[in-house]
């Protein structure tokens, strides 16, 4: 896992002090709930780490659970914006599907800390932001999976029958890709040619 909080949260154009404030604190909590756990992270140490007091955090954030609800629904948002950006602007189905791949191999090996917090600390939101997240999930692999369909990858069963076909291919695309945390075996150049050779190949595009 990387151990610099810069590359866990994309840099952002700030309009002010205060956003890149809250940038930094997102950051730093991936860092500190990957390697500790939600609950293992006070505020007052989130605070530290950020170079300011504890009930200094509450300035920009209403809790330790808003930060972890705004770090979630945040990545779900970017994964499905991005994602739809490249489905958009493909000629076909087969080229988005490429391009998914594309995106979501970047997007895994640059937020691994994102990965297991997600993974780990998912029962530790807040309901309404686990119904957000929730959603825009389902969105993102309702993405992947039209063109899984339109593609003609996930057979030939009927629309209803294709789609969950389509959805459970792409889970176990995500499954390979977010991987990522505990592949420390490869530097990220030749991870990122692994995972997409075999994502691709999970998706049943030719490599």
């Amino acid at each position: 896992m990387s151990g610099r909080a810069d590359q866990v949260v994309d840099a952002a154009t700030t309009s002010t002090p205060a956003t890149g404030r809250r940038e930094q604190i997102l950051a730093t909590a991936a860092e500190l709930f990957a390697a500790r756990g939600f609950h293992g992270v006070s505020v007052a140490e989130l605070g530290a780490a950020c170079g300011m007091s504890g009930p200094a955090i509450y300035k920009h954030f209403a809790s330790k659970d808003a930060v972890l609800a705004e770090m979630l629904v945040s990545i779900s948002e970017r994964l499905l914006a991005e994602g739809s950006t490249r489905v958009a602007a493909a000629p076909g189905p087969e080229a988005a599907l490429d391009s998914l791949v594309d995106w979501h191999v970047d997007f895994a090996l640059r937020h691994r800390a994102l990965i297991v917090v997600q993974d780990r600390d998912w029962e530790s939101l807040p309901d309404d932001a686990r119904e957000q997240v929730r959603d825009l999930q389902r969105a993102y692999v309702d993405l992947w999976a039209e063109q899984l369909r339109e593609a003609g990858l996930a057979g030939s069963s009927g629309r209803a029958g294709e789609l969950d076909r389509a959805r459970a291919m792409a889970h176990a695309a995500f499954g390979l890709i977010n991987s990522t945390p505990h592949s420390g075996l490869l530097p990220d150049v030749a991870m990122r040619d692994l995972l997409r050779s075999m994502a691709t190949a999970a998706v049943g595009l030719a490599c």
